[in-house]
């Protein structure tokens, strides 16, 4: 006997017997009527805070997920009981959502899509899990573009940070296997902080303003321009320049043909070439933002000198804070890159320590040697 809503063709839940709404079935359906509002929810406060074509999509997202509710709905019919609690991953989503919207909650929300169950859940249908397929996808394209918009900054701030505390920590540690005192681990410390951030913020001014001037050397001038109403028709030498710009021969030619068609009425300033190159920043901006992002990290591992604890108190709490600050760096990559943040926080917190427990042994080394 088939059960009201089954879906005979193959595409619908496989409940088709009364005997199926068991208690725990019927706890399970809930939970997934009580997840898919919750999704729905957390697209519509995305939406919220999200204009234009990403506005839209969004609200196309909380749709689907309201015919996903919809399905569960039938199921459970007069059993659908009060409505329940989400999961608490989608419910710190939706909470996330209303108060930031930002590219973290597009990342955790393209995970959340990843690990859908519908896909061995014989009462959903297959294009309720197809359309979870698709939503990860379409997630995944929403936070590209939030990841594009951060990338310099989030590098930035992230290899600043990881640079300062493994660098300070070992170098802490590195002087401490050598045997000095309290005071001098401190001094070091201090030292390897401002001399490091000050090194990184250098190298960042000048990799910036290199990269800016190397821009600069290809960017087209204006000469070429002012030449666009003298230029022969039928021997069109403006082709040769969309072909040095990486164009065919023949689509130079027709590019080249339709901006001298165009002049002067329609040709935009800029329309010999389009440089194409992304703003990369000022060389003062970099440079702050490095010297602050490195110092950040590397006043970890000194922290703990500061207040007076002894030599061994204060190594142990510097590897501890530097460890927890190791596994958060490592986890908000975790979430932007849409991997597991626990594993990408444990690779962190190996290398960070790995490289400081080198160091250390090696001070015990030299410092036994030059003993």
């Amino acid at each position: 006997m088939t059960a009201p809503g089954a879906d005979t063709s193959g595409r619908g839940p496989a409940v088709s017997t009364p005997s199926a709404r068991s208690a725990g079935t019927l706890r399970t359906w809930r939970r997934r009527l009580a997840d898919e509002r919750a999704e729905s929810t957390l697209y519509r406060r995305l939406a919220d805070r999200r204009s234009g074509e990403e506005r839209a999509i969004l609200l196309e997202l909380a749709e689907a997920e309201g015919r996903h509710a919809a399905h569960w709905e039938m199921l459970l019919g007069e059993d659908v009981g009060r409505s329940r609690r989400a999961s608490a991953r989608i419910g710190v989503l939706a909470w996330l959502a209303g108060r930031f919207g930002s590219v973290f909650v597009l990342a955790l929300a393209q995970r959340a899509e990843s690990r859908s169950p519908y896909e061995e859940d014989a009462d959903a249908t297959r294009s309720m899990a197809a359309d979870e397929h698709v939503h990860e996808e379409v997630l995944r394209g929403l936070a590209a573009r939030g990841r594009a918009r951060v990338s310099g900054t989030f590098r930035a701030a992230v290899f600043g940070a990881n640079d300062g505390l493994v660098s300070n920590l070992s170098l802490v540690l590195g002087v401490s296997g050598a045997g000095v005192a309290a005071s001098t681990i401190l001094l070091t410390g201090l030292a390897g902080l401002l001399a490091g951030a000050l090194s990184m913020g250098a190298g960042e001014y000048v990799s910036v303003r290199s990269q800016r001037e190397l821009l600069a050397a290809s960017t087209p001038g204006t000469a070429a321009q002012s030449a666009l109403p003298h230029l022969d028709v039928d021997a069109n030498e403006l082709a040769l320049v969309y072909r040095a710009r990486g164009m065919t021969v023949d689509e130079a030619r027709s590019h080249a043909n339709d901006v001298l068609q165009a002049y002067p009425t329609e040709l935009e300033p800029d329309a010999v070439v389009d440089d194409g190159h992304d703003v990369v920043g000022t060389g003062l901006g970099a440079a702050v933002s490095s010297f602050c992002f490195f110092a950040s990290g590397a006043t970890i591992p000194v922290l703990p000198f500061l207040f007076g604890f002894s030599e061994r108190t204060s190594l142990i709490l510097a590897v501890v804070l530097v460890g927890l600050a190791l596994m958060l760096t490592g986890a908000i990559v975790g979430v932007l890159s849409g991997g597991p943040p626990l594993r990408r926080a444990l690779r962190q917190l190996a290398i960070g320590l790995g490289a400081a427990a080198a160091t250390y042994l090696l001070g015990m080394i030299f410092g036994a040697t030059l003993g």
